[in-house]
This record gives structure tokens, sequence and C-alpha cells, in this order.
């Protein structure tokens, strides 16, 4: 199995390249479907969910092509499977994406039930109001989600909760349908914007993403397109923290500074500088944290997969900080690893009270998801001594050649299998 072996205690310095937004990328490959032609996408980050994405499409019948390192070639002209099967959906949440296109594109679809990170309970209750709204039948039978329609045709959408998910699946259903959809309560994520982007470039009319109002005017025919995916928004705050957490020196390339703004305000009351240029942040750590509360929402709010990064930064500020969870309720199953670093952080709920500052000490932690497997890095390289960090696999899923970035900020990390751990660095993680 292989794993990180992390020694600590160096600051962060130079520049770091973001990559493609993770998040983006899995709903624009899966809205490739709906122009029955070829599109071609940049800025794809070289991750594992996206890896899956392709694996099903061209299961489906759609060939990838890879054109050069980060842009592919999609021709989804010829698909002659919707479905997509367990041993794919299991891995990962975003292959619920194919209902919604698939929907769209074939008037049915088949999904198992989605996988991906374990914190907790992930309804799909509002996807299925969405396409019954739209006329269509959806039943779950044997972990399959069956959605199939005659004629898919506009509504008027309230969502009860905002839901990322069930945004993105309403509007690649309603692109093709007869009428008007208006999606209201609808998340605002960047990545919902970058969707009707690319929807539009592909003969779409969507209005209004980005706010809680959509409309979406269903068309007949959408074709192919060229486009080019966002930088990711959490990689960047990732790094950010990391910069903060370690007091270190970093400019981080590649993004969009106004995506970042909550983030770059949470670090600014921590101590942090936070300078931001055309296209890039320069994050400068302070000797000193400072305490600072923070609650997760959705957008523009404090994002929810930045919670376990800004609750093991505040692990080295003075005083004491309280870490609310707005959006998954057992997101903090990764205390129990910081724990064992030496972080003392209690959590009741949806609370988290954390104690600091904390002198970290190398341990064998894992990866209890994506974003706590991030938080574990950053533990990790302000931590004294060395860690192991397992279950890295849920790592890869989100961030591109992690350990070459963190690398080229002078961060002693290296990727080994069980076999190569020497007695040495067991010992002192131990």
């Amino acid at each position: 199995m292989d794993k990180y072996v992390i020694h600590g205690g160096k600051p962060l310095k130079g520049e770091v390249t973001i990559s493609g937004a993770k998040n983006a990328a899995l709903a624009i490959i899966a809205a490739s479907i709906l122009a029955e032609d070829r599109c071609v996408i940049e800025n794809v980050p070289d991750i594992s969910d996206v890896n899956i994405m392709f694996q099903i499409l061209q299961m489906m019948g759609a060939p990838v092509r890879m054109l050069s390192p980060g842009t592919v070639e999609i021709d989804t002209t010829n698909i002659m499977l919707p479905v997509v099967p367990y041993e794919l959906a299991r891995q990962m949440r975003a292959s619920y994406y194919f209902l919604g296109a698939l929907l769209g594109r074939c008037s049915h679809a088949s999904v198992s039930m989605p996988g991906g990170c374990d914190f907790g309970l992930r309804p799909i209750d509002q996807h299925i109001k969405a396409f019954e709204a739209m006329e269509a039948v959806a039943s779950i039978d044997h972990g399959m989600i069956n959605v199939s329609a005659e004629q898919l045709l506009g509504a008027h959408i309230y969502f009860d909760v905002v839901t990322v998910g069930a945004t993105i699946n309403a509007m690649l259903a309603a692109v093709k349908a007869k009428g008007l959809t208006i999606l209201e309560n609808a998340a605002k994520e960047p990545h919902i914007v970058d969707l009707a982007n690319f929807l539009n470039s592909m003969g779409a009319d969507i209005r209004g993403a980005g706010t809680d109002v959509i409309k979406i005017h269903g068309v007949e025919e959408m074709h192919g397109a060229d486009y080019s995916i966002i930088p990711d928004q959490i990689e960047a705050g990732t790094f950010m923290v990391a910069a903060a957490a370690t007091h270190g020196e970093v400019l981080i390339k590649n993004v969009i500074p106004k995506h970042l703004e909550s983030i770059a305000e949470k670090l600014l009351r921590v101590g942090a500088s936070v300078t931001e240029y055309d296209d890039s942040v320069l994050v400068v750590g302070s000797p000193t944290l400072q305490r600072v509360n923070v609650k997760t929402l959705p957008h523009p709010g404090f994002p929810t997969d930045m919670q376990p990064q800004i609750t093991t930064l505040l692990t080295q500020a003075e005083g004491t900080s309280i870490v609310t969870e707005g959006i998954w309720p057992n997101r903090f199953r990764y205390v129990d690893e910081l724990r064992r670093m030496g972080a003392k952080i209690q959590v009741d709920g949806v609370v988290a009270v954390v104690e600091g500052p904390i002198e970290l000490t190398g341990a064998p932690v894992k990866a209890t998801d994506l974003r706590a497997g991030a938080a574990m890095l950053i533990a990790a390289c302000c931590a004294k001594g060395a860690t192991e960090i397992e279950d890295i696999y849920h790592i890869e899923r989100g961030y591109e050649n992690i350990v070459e970035k963190f690398v080229s900020l002078g961060a002693d990390i290296r990727k080994v299998t069980d076999s190569e751990v020497s007695a040495p660095v067991l010992s002192q993680a131990l």
C-alpha cells in the first residue's frame, strides 16, 4: 500500500501553479455527452476522479484522447450505453452527473448509487425532485438510480436546500428540455458558473449562473466546443493555508483571486499577509498566528472543502478557535488523526473547539477523505519529526502532482510503499 512520508518543521517557500478545478472538470466531462459531437477541453487535472470519468465515457462508446498534458478530446457522437455500473460509480460521488446528462441526451439513464468521500449521508432527493418536475420518472432498483422521460419539459424548481450536485444535474437535464426551466435557491459556486459557460459554448441558453436563480431556455441542438476549465479554488486554498500554517511564503499562480476571497479573509484575520495579483496570490505567514472563528457555508461563504485545512492551521494559532460545520455534519472524522499528532481539539456535533498553539509531532495517520488528507499533509509539514499518511488514494482523487508541488516548495515528502519505509522512519513516527 502506498503512503506519504513527511519530515516536517520546514516553512514552505516558493511558487506553485494550480491545476484545473476538480469539481468543474467532473461536471464538464459529463456535460460533453450533450454535444453529440467532439469537444476539446483544456486545463483538465490529472487526478483519479477525472480518469474514472474518462473510463465511464469510453465504456459508453465515447472515445477519449489526450492531445497534450491537460488537454483532452472527447467524442460523444456515438453514445451506445446510457448506463454507469456499480464498479465505477462506487468510486466517486460525481458519477451521478451522468444522470442529468444522459437524461437530456438519451431520455433515460441508469447510474449506480454514487460513492466518494464518506463523511455523511448525501441524499439524492433534490436531484429526483428536479427530474420529476421536468416530467421524468425516477426509481431506485437494486442499487441503481433509473430516470426516464418521453419528453423533458421545462419547470419551475425550488430546491429545499442549497445543493451543488442537484443544481448541476438539473442544469444538465434542462438544457434540452422543451420550454423554460427556472431553478430557485440554486447553488452559486464557481464551478456552477463554469459549467454554465461550457454548456452555453455548446449552444445552450443559460442565464443567472452564480446567482440563486438560474433560467434555462431549452434548445433542440447542441454542438461540440473548445473550452478551458477554471483553476481549482480548493487546491489554491489548500496551498494558501499551508503557507500560513508553516510560517512560509508562497506565490500561488493560475488562480482567480475573486474565488478565494472567503479564504483570504480568514487568513488575514489569523495574521497572515495575502496580496492579490491578476492571476495569482502571495501568502506570507506570520511568526505568530491569532485565533479566529470559522463557519462553513454555501458559496460565497467559507467552503466546507476547506474546513479540515483551516482547522489544522488553527492548531498553530494562539488561543481558542471555534470551527462550525454548516454543510456536512460528520466532517470532523479526521480530528482523531490530528489528535494523534498532539492537537487539542474537542468536537461536539457540528462544532470543533481548537486550542493552540500546539507543537505537532510526527505520527502514523490516515487520510479519512480527500480534504482531510490535505489537512494531514499540512499538519505533517508543521510537525516535528516524521509523519506517515496512509490511504493516500483519497488525496490523489482531487490533487494533481501533490507530492511534486509540495517538494517544489521545500517540503521533505516522498511517496513510498510499505516495503520502502525504513525502520528509523517508523521509530520516529511512533
